[in-house]
């Protein structure tokens, strides 16, 4: 974990508006973001940490591998640099030169996990460091115990206007395998008529999906699909509202 007072001296800088726009250079399709958050004005100036410059910048190709690190009760609670309050337990991560706030997909490239991050932070300023994770966004990619994991980052594009350091979430394996599109999964439930009993619940957008995991299948209950990030965020809530509240989004195809 980097030298956190590094990072307040950032944050003073956050508090003007710019606006950049980013898509995916090959690979997955990247949320389609209908109303992005403005990219924080002096984020994206030039700054030297150690010695060392770095130059924020839109990069629409950026996709790299390396460690990735994390940090949480320590600073839970404390501006980042882009001046949203870092929530340890949301999806968020720090990045020391993409553009504030914004997305990235995760891959941790030991078990295969994924997932979209809201980019919100500068640093690891550690060498060999690409990112460095919430506690939230670590549990999700199962790297947390072990401290630091090689990963693969794929920048994605602008984040969307959602608040309080929330993003959409991708977790594989598994995938899913009904198409294109992102897909809101309501939970997976080991016994198959409570996956039936849940897919009723849900409507006429929901289905049972059959997955394994760790040597076990499970009955994934997920509603969809739907075009775009936002419209996924929109129904999340909506199951969310229906007791389920641990739904994440998904991304297909």
């Amino acid at each position: 974990m980097f030298v956190r007072s590094l990072r307040l001296t950032l944050s003073a800088v956050a508090l003007l508006g710019l606006a950049a726009c980013g898509t995916l250079g090959g690979g997955t399709r990247a949320p389609a973001v209908t109303d992005p958050a403005p990219i924080v004005s002096g984020t994206m100036r030039p700054y030297q940490i150690k010695g060392r410059w770095y130059r924020p910048a839109e990069q629409p190709g950026y996709d790299e591998r390396g460690l990735a690190s994390w940090y949480g009760d320590a600073f839970h609670g404390r501006p980042t640099a882009s001046g949203e309050r870092f929530d340890m337990n949301a999806l968020t991560a720090a990045h020391k030169t993409l553009p504030l706030p914004g997305l990235v997909e995760v891959t941790n490239l030991a078990n295969g996990r994924r997932a979209v991050l809201r980019v919100n932070d500068r640093g690891p300023f550690v060498d060999g460091r690409i990112i460095d994770l919430s506690r939230g966004a670590a549990d999700a990619l199962g790297l947390r115990g072990q401290g630091v994991g090689e990963v693969r980052v794929r920048y994605l594009g602008r984040a969307p206007r959602l608040g309080g350091g929330r993003v959409e979430r991708v977790e594989a394996p598994p995938r899913v395998e009904t198409g294109d599109g992102f897909w809101v999964q309501a939970g997976a439930f080991a016994d198959r008529s409570t996956a039936q009993s849940t897919a009723r619940r849900l409507g006429d957008r929901a289905e049972i999906q059959p997955v394994e995991r760790d040597g076990q299948t499970l009955f994934r209950v997920v509603v969809g699909p739907w075009p775009d990030a936002n419209a996924a965020e929109r129904s999340r809530q909506a199951v969310i509202a229906r007791g389920f509240a641990d739904a994440l989004l998904i991304s297909g195809g």
